[in-house]
């Protein structure tokens, strides 16, 4: 299903009028600024005169990256070099008339070319300032290089992901994603902010404070003395809780939360009433410690069964299940809503932001092409009346 498929009325958009300014790359920092301009936004992307190296990441996109035309829709791009003095003065001159500034450069790169971003809040008082880093801006690791898998691996998230045999990464940018979403967040705070107290905001994400801040429970528990095991699909707390294959080769993953579920589990779905009472499996604690018989004896009666008759039975009894469905079922999902955004090389459908606000439908704009709008922008802000 598509969105724009359920009327064409365009509503006002609750962020029309504001512009941000996106020096940005790559995955966290355009996530957030996706989202603003989703809401009505004027988001001016500066890139490079390659462009964006994410925009080359892959090529399953008309004419660009699968991560490039989702994260950059309804943007307009500015070619700026940076390295250089004059290219300098005409990114400072967008600041001037900016609300927001996101930037996820090395840290104290705004710095070094004269931006610092103490500075341009003393002078544009108003300014949001949001700037994404891998480690801050302080600390033993401040400098080093961080990618989504590598914060992964330094959080220690991957050590709770994967089976009981090796640790695995999470299987999309998790740790950009996370960084991304907390950004948006943070920057809606301080426009709210802003509306009272008239000041701006300087805002600093860490890919790592974020991961750490997500891995509360599993550090927590660790610090107990109960540190998280990976169990692949399973639960470290809960039985059965797990994926098991039906006679037709369907993988179907329950999830049994109370004794109340347990007994529905054991009477409609298994049709072993007397299961429920058995004393090796009669409570949540006893069945996690016999994990490995419990789960057994499931396996075996849902192996007998094909995947329609599991599910029915399932639903009959109010059991919580899903199917472990791959990215080829996903593409077919009865509840997948999609976009469609234009590019250079042909529109584009994926999956729709997961907010829906009820009433009109939301309008996406397009992909720009590299520096699209340079000349446009340019002649906007950097004419003689703003650069006096």
């Amino acid at each position: 299903m598509c969105l724009a498929c359920r009327g064409h009325i365009e509503m006002t958009r609750p962020l029309e009028g504001v512009l941000v300014i996106a020096v940005e790359q790559a995955v966290a920092a355009p996530f957030c600024t996706a989202r603003l301009a989703d809401a009505g936004a004027r988001v001016i992307k500066i890139e490079r005169k390659e462009g964006d190296f994410a925009r080359f990441y892959d090529d399953s996109a008309p004419g660009s990256s699968s991560y490039f035309v989702w994260l950059n829709r309804g943007k307009q791009s500015l070619v700026l070099d940076l390295a250089q003095p004059e290219e300098r003065s005409k990114l400072e001159a967008l600041i001037a008339h900016a609300d927001i500034m996101v930037q996820n450069l090395k840290p104290g790169a705004m710095s070094r070319m004269g931006l610092a971003i103490e500075d341009m809040r003393k002078k544009y008082p108003r300014l949001i300032c949001c700037s994404i880093s891998g480690y801050g801006d302080t600390g033993p690791l401040a400098n080093r290089k961080a990618y989504d898998l590598l914060v992964q691996a330094e959080s220690g998230l991957a050590s709770i992901t994967g089976g009981p045999t090796e640790p695995a990464r999470v299987g999309i940018s998790i740790v950009d994603i996370a960084t991304g979403a907390t950004a948006h967040a943070a920057i809606l705070e301080a426009l709210i902010a802003r509306g009272i107290t008239g000041d701006g905001a300087d805002i600093r994400i860490s890919m790592f404070d974020v991961m750490a801040d997500w891995l509360t429970v599993p550090l927590l528990n660790t610090e107990a003395g109960k540190p998280p095991q990976r169990m692949g699909l399973a639960h470290p707390s809960i039985a059965p809780y797990g994926v098991f294959e039906t006679a037709d080769l369907r993988r179907i993953l329950i999830s049994i939360q109370s004794e109340r579920e347990w007994k529905a589990f054991c009477a409609t779905v298994l049709d072993k009433p007397a299961l429920a009472n058995d004393p090796k499996f009669c409570t949540n604690v006893i069945r996690v410690r016999n994990r490995a018989e419990i789960d057994a004896a499931v396996g075996r009666i849902f192996e007998t069964l094909n995947g329609a008759s599991l599910i029915a039975r399932l639903t009959e009894a109010d059991i919580a299940f899903a199917e472990l469905n791959d990215m080829e079922a996903l593409s077919k999902h009865p509840h997948l809503l999609r976009i469609e955004v234009a590019t250079e090389a042909g529109p584009v459908r994926f999956p729709a932001p997961g907010a829906i606000v009820l009433g009109p439908p939301r309008q996406y704009g397009p992909v720009p092409g590299i520096g699209e709008q340079t000349d446009t922008i340019l002649s906007e802000f950097c004419g003689e009346t703003v650069l006096k």
